[in-house]
């Protein structure tokens, strides 16, 4: 028979992986896939699938040196099961999701009780940005993951009142640091030993440890996280491994000159896209001491973390939405942290902090009220030059998406249940926190269901739409003037022997008709230096055309 606290934790793993899934899996392949890291991913899955070459990443038939396979082994195994689409792109990280709230439970529940655990996953699971990147098909989900489990066996590890699960917990430590770098590549590892070294140094280089420790440590990742690498070697494939390596220094580079942004990027992201978590968190910063080591210690690493993915990431030149996602994990923890002392009325929610929810519960509102008002109005829009607004967005603008003119309610929901919460919240009323964290997920889960195919539509469903026209087609199909990868799943491309590089499609002679997409604002330069294209159709920002083939001999 189950005693009380097994039959609790089995109740609360049922929970998480039943409420989970009506979260994360309605809509989850409604819409297509974004271009380009979603399409990137799944497209690298597709040609693992069409090729039957499981070890090589490759994108359009090519080696792809940029990521090892893990992340495309899941997506490979997942378009198995499910089919080649965008349900089955996404769906290993609703897994993920599934089993980070799992963990953040255990985990919390080992180090400060079972009602720290479920505040856990509330601040995480209610968080904007967490919830979001688990419906997506991006990589950075598992990664992180696999990070942070590997922090959190270092750190019990280093509980010197858990001596004989040492062995355990550093083997599953360098287990989960592998698979990081299996996911992702050796980032994961520049992470830890940032961390570590600042560990170090708090604690004057003076830790418990063995050799054996140390050297198994390093044989079970680099068995791990090395594996990829030595079939490569093995294989031959010397020029892989260096373009992989070459393209990891060049992405820590500050000299990258894309996606450019101001030092205090991330710091904004964490603000707004971990929120309510973010703003309670701030209160963490306290002398309070903890009851065991255990919990000085996570608490310490957890700190440690967040400023060291803040500062790495601030520094890189290049800023992206999801470099900064593994602090998630932190700022969540620090503010379960907050939640579980309010509670036992050992800490105090400032009023400051109430006005910041509001007004950022307010921007958030405003943002979900305004967004569709202003493009079911964008001749209004349109009529005020506004710089930001060039050729493509203006013709994007006036693309056929349809508002039921109801969408401003959820703004107008969020905003009065984040006020209902902070009354409650000052009034030193448990539910309060509870009502706040539980409006913030339903505005999520409402925002991403209500806005997401509507700004898909905005942004590339037509051009998706001409390359799924095309599939099974005996032509060539490309994009001229932007990056994308999403011409390569939809089309359905196959390998083949033949030279379809844009100089060759464009001056050789053609075998067969070559469509090219291009934006509207490149379509004067494009169509004066390829004068053989013929205009197909111009639509909704994008320009459509073909090189027809000469005409064979009867």
């Amino acid at each position: 028979m189950l005693t009380d606290i097994p039959y609790r934790r089995i109740l609360v793993y049922t929970g998480i992986v039943v409420i989970a899934a009506l979260f994360l899996l309605p809509f989850l392949g409604s819409v297509h896939l974004f271009d380009s890291d979603e399409t990137n991913y799944a497209e690298t899955a597709r040609e693992m699938i069409v090729t039957g070459d499981y070890l090589t990443v490759q994108i359009d038939f090519e080696p792809f040196p940029e990521k090892p396979p893990l992340f495309f082994w899941l997506q490979t195994l997942s378009m198995k099961i499910f089919g080649i689409n965008e349900f089955a792109a996404r769906f290993p990280n609703v897994l993920c999701g599934i089993v980070s709230l799992m963990m953040l439970y255990s985990f919390g529940r080992k180090i400060y009780g079972h009602r720290f655990g479920l505040l856990w996953i509330l601040s995480y699971g209610a968080a904007i940005l967490p919830f979001f990147f688990f419906r997506s098909g991006i990589i950075d989900p598992w990664f992180n993951l696999f990070i942070f489990m590997g922090i959190a066996r270092f750190i019990f590890y280093l509980d010197p009142e858990k001596q004989r699960a040492r062995l355990k917990n550093v083997l599953l430590s360098a287990l989960f640091f592998g698979l990081a770098v299996m996911t992702k590549g050796p980032v994961a590892m520049l992470i830890f030993l940032l961390c570590f070294v600042a560990f170090l140094t708090l604690k004057r280089f003076r830790i418990s440890t063995s050799v054996t420790h140390v050297v198994l440590f390093i044989l079970v990742l680099a068995l791990v996280g090395g594996s990829w690498f030595l079939f490569q070697a093995a294989s031959g494939n010397f020029g892989i491994i260096r373009e992989f390596l070459n393209y990891q220094v060049k992405l820590l580079s500050s000299d990258s000159g894309v996606h450019d942004g101001f030092f205090g990027y991330h710091l904004v992201v964490l603000l707004i896209g971990v929120f309510p978590a973010s703003v309670i968190a701030m209160k963490s910063i306290t002398k309070k001491a903890e009851d065991t080591e255990l919990q000085r210690l996570f608490r310490q690493w957890m700190y440690i973390l967040l400023l060291v993915v803040l500062i790495i990431f601030s520094i890189v030149n290049t800023k992206l939405l999801h470099y900064s996602s593994l602090a998630y994990f932190p700022l969540t923890f620090l503010a379960a942290w907050v939640w579980d002392k309010w509670l036992d009325r050992k800490i105090e929610i400032g009023s400051w902090q109430v006005v910041l929810i509001i007004l950022i519960a307010l921007f958030l509102s405003g943002m979900a009220i305004v967004f569709p008002l202003l493009t079911d109005h964008y001749d209004w829009l349109l009529s005020k030059n506004f710089s930001f607004i060039g050729p493509f967005a203006a013709e994007a603008l006036q693309r056929d998406v349809h508002w039921s003119g109801y969408e401003w309610l959820v703004g107008l929901f969020l905003i009065l249940g984040v006020i209902v919460a902070s009354v409650q919240i000052l009034r030193r009323d448990w539910s309060g926190m509870l009502i706040l964290h539980l409006v913030v997920l339903l505005f999520v889960f409402a925002s991403i269901s209500l806005f997401t195919e509507r700004v898909e539509g905005y942004n590339q469903r037509v051009a998706i739409k001409f390359y799924k026209s095309l599939r099974g087609q005996d032509v060539y199909v490309n994009t001229l003037g932007f990056k994308s990868y999403a011409h390569l799943f939809y089309f359905d491309k196959q390998p083949g022997e033949e030279d379809d590089s844009i100089e060759r499609l464009m001056t050789g002679q053609l075998d067969r008709d070559a469509y090219f997409v291009m934006k509207v604002n490149k379509k004067d330069i494009y169509l004066e230096r390829y004068p053989e294209l013929e205009v197909l159709l111009e639509k909704d920002g994008y320009l459509f055309t073909v090189r027809r083939a000469a005409p064979s001999d009867p």
